[in-house]
């Protein structure tokens, strides 16, 4: 079963991007074109929704699976890299694959929880993470960038701040980014 779930969650990975990239190609297209129409596949709403849904379920783990092969990664890496140099696509696409490997997938970014002193008068401090130890080739030597992510939200604001404000924790990433994003009123395990 965890096996299952593995795959799953690699095809979400992969999909993600690609699919919201689909929608807001789609939505643009609707837009311009004002007409669009979906197609009934047994006349039954419900009975629709439920094949539907299985029918999702069962692309996306088959997409993860699929992704575990070489043939497949080998594939995908050439659309994906295709993907990244088409105009206009790249800029949706780009983003928002990068984005979804910040928070899942073998690439995670946010793993250095840390807390930033924000306002030195009110000694007040926030949770943000670490994304980059070292400015230096930005021209931004001793300074660390952190983003701030913003409760009950994906959004944050990224900042460039001094190593000295910076105090790292003690805690995984993952539970770091669940307490920002609830708003601190889930539990820190």
């Amino acid at each position: 079963m965890s096996k299952l779930l593995k795959y799953f969650l690699q095809g979400l990975i992969l999909l993600i991007p690609a699919g919201i990239t689909l929608i807001v190609l789609v939505k643009l297209f609707q837009f311009f074109e004002g007409l669009f129409s979906f197609i009934g596949l047994t006349g039954n709403n419900i009975l629709d929704t439920i094949i539907v849904f299985l029918l999702l379920l069962a692309v996306v783990t088959l997409m993860g699976l699929l992704a575990s092969s070489f043939v497949f990664r080998r594939l995908f890496s050439f659309l994906e890299d295709k993907m990244e140099h088409m105009p206009f696509v790249r800029h949706i696409y780009s983003p928002i694959k990068d984005f979804i490997n910040a928070f899942v997938g073998n690439k995670k970014k946010f793993t250095k929880p840390v807390l930033v002193l924000t306002n030195p008068q009110a000694n007040i401090e926030e949770l943000g993470f670490v994304t980059q130890d070292d400015l230096s080739e930005l021209g931004i030597p001793g300074k660390v960038s952190v983003y701030l992510p913003y409760s009950y939200s994906f959004s944050g604001r990224m900042i460039f701040i001094s190593k000295d404000q910076v105090k790292p924790l003690g805690i995984d990433g993952a539970e770091a980014m669940k307490f920002v994003i609830s708003g601190g009123v889930t539990d820190v395990d």
